[in-house]
């Protein structure tokens, strides 16, 4: 018996050590009681959200099932609060699944959400809006249709090339919205931000699969995208938003547990961050069970950036 109590003590002293020292480090996953993918995050007063769709698919099931989308936040990229569920697919009354890759942003006190959803009338993958007071919503169709349906974008014949959408606003104000499957896509948005502002134009990217993410660091604007199938993701960089656009080279390899590859990218307290999926949870994370990681990210001095190594470990604190 003294044996079998001193094994016990001891196995509690470990799995307190274990605990504390998970405090010290992310740990990819960061998200582990819920499989999470299709990550994008907000900087705003000084948190952090990440946004992620919600895989729901069981262990026997090759494919998405994909209901709602959910919202976490941090104000040190390590410990996350899981909020309520913020915004469903049947918020969008034409709507009928697929609550896919989304981006939200805020402007004038407002935080709109762009996501990707299959039509239940126009035939294929649309983007829809919702709006909310706050960033953890509960948000709602700030529409009421689709901002986006697949007989408006003529690049390509299939019928999910409508998604993945990023937001981005210019120093200027003025707001785009990328998109695309197999096409690269993007629109001015109105300061409204629900109604476009100009006609849809494309952007000649090499291997463009999907996941478009732009981003702005000095006078440099990045565009990161799912590069291939099985995804990698690779950028290209411009000194405008609307290009011309220099190809650069991939950025984050491909995740042997996941088909796709999905990205944000943020600075956040003088550090940046690459924010990406993988399948790693060791149950049954795979391709359609996917789980959020956070790694840092490095520029070189020229501009360009390293490539991102994906690690178990996560990233420190941020302070």
């Amino acid at each position: 018996m003294t044996g079998l109590k001193r094994c016990r003590r001891l196995s509690g002293v470990f799995a307190l050590i274990s605990l504390t020292m998970s405090g010290i480090r992310a740990q990819n996953p960061v998200i582990t009681h819920k499989y999470t993918a299709d990550p994008a995050a907000l900087v705003h007063n000084d948190s952090v959200y990440l946004y992620t769709g919600h895989d729901e698919a069981a262990k026997d099931f090759n494919f998405y099932d994909m209901k709602e989308w959910l919202v976490f936040s941090s104000a040190d990229m390590v410990h996350w609060k899981e909020h309520k569920v913020p915004l469903r697919v049947s918020d969008f009354k034409w709507a009928k699944a697929d609550a896919w890759a989304a981006q939200v942003i805020e402007r004038n006190g407002k935080f709109y959400w762009y996501v990707t959803v299959t039509h239940a009338t126009n035939p294929g993958k649309a983007i829809g809006v919702a709006v909310s007071d706050s960033p953890t919503g509960p948000f709602r169709d700030a529409l009421g249709k689709a901002l986006v349906t697949n007989d408006m974008t003529k690049a390509t014949d299939i019928s999910w090339d409508d998604l993945d959408p990023t937001v981005f606003i210019d120093d200027d104000g003025q707001a785009y919205l990328y998109w695309g499957n197999t096409v690269c896509y993007y629109a001015r948005l109105k300061e409204n931000m629900i109604e476009f502002d100009g006609p849809v134009l494309t952007v000649d990217l090499p291997e463009f699969t999907e996941a478009p993410w732009i981003h702005k660091r000095s006078d440099w604007y990045y565009l990161s995208y799912a590069y291939q199938f099985p995804e990698k993701t690779a950028y290209a960089m411009s000194r405008s938003i609307t290009g011309p656009w220099e190809f650069k080279g991939i950025l984050n390899e491909v995740a042997g547990n996941s088909n796709t590859n999905h990205q944000a990218i943020i600075r956040f307290k003088d550090k940046d961050y690459f924010i990406y999926h993988n399948g790693s949870i060791p149950t049954d994370g795979g391709s359609f069970r996917r789980s959020v990681c956070i790694d840092y990210l490095y520029y070189n001095e020229d501009g360009t950036m390293k490539r991102v190594i994906m690690t178990s470990e996560g990233v420190d604190p941020a302070r």
